[in-house]
């Protein structure tokens, strides 16, 4: 798969998968997106809501699409009409009851609302149902990201204050809640679109510049305690276009066979349905971590 560019899925048509996440449950790798198969509003930089899509893989190479993982609803009163907001999905599983939680970022058209959305189902690939929205500890929640730690604890990280500081907000048991705990972290520091993952004892946090549509320099940080010490470290991209994150903006990290690989959204603000992908590795070294431009994946 080249670097850069729209892919296309085992039926020759392009993936839909945007601002999305791998994972893989049991014998197969799932990719969650938005799906922005369609037209660009007139004048806007933005598509109707149509769902989140869902692939499966068993190669990270061939996907299959399976369909809708959670749909626009036309008649409901709620965020997942086309005309609001459906973004950033994650799917996390839940030992205890034996289920798929998939949470998002959902809004209005205006971002007024800034809340999550969350939903879950019995199979990865959905359909996800019983959706209900909320803010999360009564704050706004706008770009947002899911992790799970080795000892199944899980949290919520999103973008709060206006964007100005991430928050970490412990789940519940089953995933589907906060419990009510929550810190901050890199306050009045202006990032969106959070990853977050663990390598051995230590946390690191990749995070974006707000400056829209258009790229920025990636910065990560790190700390060895998952709700306090966050520090930032640096740019951990090397190579062209380093400084505006390969032209593109991060939307997560997955781990397949012990490697670690960072996922990139390739935006075509104009054209959002043509908008590519990328796959990096990620390197650690001493001081800390590397993501290294690399034209196939």
């Amino acid at each position: 798969m080249h670097n850069g560019t729209l892919w296309l899925d085992q039926d020759g048509n392009p993936i839909q998968a945007h601002g999305g996440m791998i994972a893989k449950f049991k014998d197969r790798y799932y990719w969650y997106g938005e799906h922005k198969g369609a037209d660009n509003c007139p004048h806007q930089t933005r598509v109707d809501v149509i769902g989140i899509a869902c692939y499966s893989s068993t190669d990270l190479h061939t996907w299959k699409y399976e369909g809708l993982a959670l749909s626009a609803d036309e008649q409901a009163d709620n965020y997942l009409h086309p005309s609001c907001v459906c973004e950033r999905p994650k799917v996390i599983y839940n030992e205890l009851n034996d289920e798929y939680l998939l949470w998002f970022h959902a809004d209005d058209a205006q971002y007024y609302y800034a809340g999550v959305g969350v939903a879950r189902s019995k199979h990865p690939q959905g359909p996800f149902h019983d959706v209900r929205f909320m803010q999360p500890n009564r704050l706004d929640s706008r770009d947002m990201t899911l992790f799970k730690d080795q000892n199944g604890k899980a949290v919520l990280i999103h973008s709060s204050n206006y964007n100005k500081t991430m928050v970490l907000a412990e789940l519940n048991d089953a995933y589907d809640d906060v419990t009510g705990f929550y810190t901050s972290a890199l306050i009045d520091q202006e990032r969106e679109a959070p990853i977050l993952f663990k390598k051995a004892d230590t946390y690191y946090m990749i995070t974006s510049g707000c400056t829209g549509w258009h790229p920025n320099a990636a910065l990560y940080a790190k700390s060895n305690h998952l709700y306090s010490g966050w520090k930032l470290i640096d740019n951990p991209c090397s190579g062209k276009n380093y400084r505006k994150t390969f032209n593109a903006q991060a939307s997560y990290v997955f781990e397949s066979d012990g490697q670690y690989i960072l996922m990139l959204d390739h935006w075509q603000p104009d054209d959002l349905q043509h908008s590519g992908y990328s796959f990096l590795p990620i390197t650690f070294t001493e001081d800390g971590i590397e993501v290294i431009w690399q034209d196939q994946f």
